[in-house]
């Protein structure tokens, strides 16, 4: 019957993508976790929040990393349907985003190997004053900072690559496109409430050697592993 049929297909498509996920499980792990120890490291974006709540408080620091989080789901969309729409007009394509994605991976270890053996972090100096700015204004400035950042691009573009290979289901990339923004969103909102207090900034310079130390392994690895795997 029509009914039975409907139900078999579903049945067929649920086991399909059921018996996918372990083979792609690997690579949404991975970006996920370049992601989360990115979020480790400040950038722009995350000073800006540490900065917003230390000076005008704790909830426009949230409103300012909303906005944040909510532009890295964003640029995941754009990231994820420009790659997808360049591999199937260019296989070669692939390699180009691959090459480049790599080297950006080793260049973040550059940076935080860098910043391991510097005895004074530059971006943990002055933190830039409160704002007296509303909340959807300060929602949509977070957003605006992250949408004009090209840090933010080149981020995605590893992940993306990282995770999505090129004959990977569409499930994939949106599982990594939400599963991202939801980590930025969370991390940004971490920082938001942990840094309403100087104390916490000079809790994290003390550590931050380490961590910078650890998260150059992470992305010497993650970027020689991208450079030397197949398409």
């Amino acid at each position: 019957m029509p009914s039975g049929h409907l139900w078999s297909v579903s049945g067929e498509r649920h086991g399909g993508v059921v018996n996918e996920v372990p083979i792609y499980l690997h690579g949404i792990a991975l970006a996920y976790t370049v992601a989360l120890l990115g979020l480790m490291s400040p950038g722009p974006n995350i000073l800006s929040v540490i900065g917003t709540s230390m000076g005008a408080g704790r909830r426009h620091g949230a409103m300012l990393a909303l906005g944040v989080g909510l532009g890295a789901f964003v640029w995941g969309l754009l990231t994820l349907a420009g790659l997808s729409s360049l591999v199937r007009a260019y296989a070669a394509v692939v390699t180009i985003i691959k090459i480049g994605g790599g080297t950006y991976l080793l260049w973040l270890a550059f940076k935080a190997f860098k910043s391991a053996v510097s005895p004074v972090d530059p971006r943990l100096g002055p933190i830039p004053e409160g704002t007296t700015a509303g909340p959807w204004r300060l929602l949509l400035r977070g957003l605006m900072i992250q949408l004009t950042n090209p840090k933010a691009a080149l981020t995605w573009i590893a992940i993306i690559s990282l995770g999505v290979q090129g004959d990977a289901p569409r499930w994939v990339g949106l599982s990594i496109v939400l599963g991202v923004g939801g980590l930025s969103v969370l991390g940004h909102l971490g920082y938001a409430v942990v840094f309403s207090t100087r104390a916490m900034v000079a809790l994290y310079a003390k550590a931050r050697r380490g961590i910078e130390a650890f998260l150059g392994i992470f992305f010497c690895f993650a970027g020689v592993k991208l450079l030397v795997s197949r398409p």
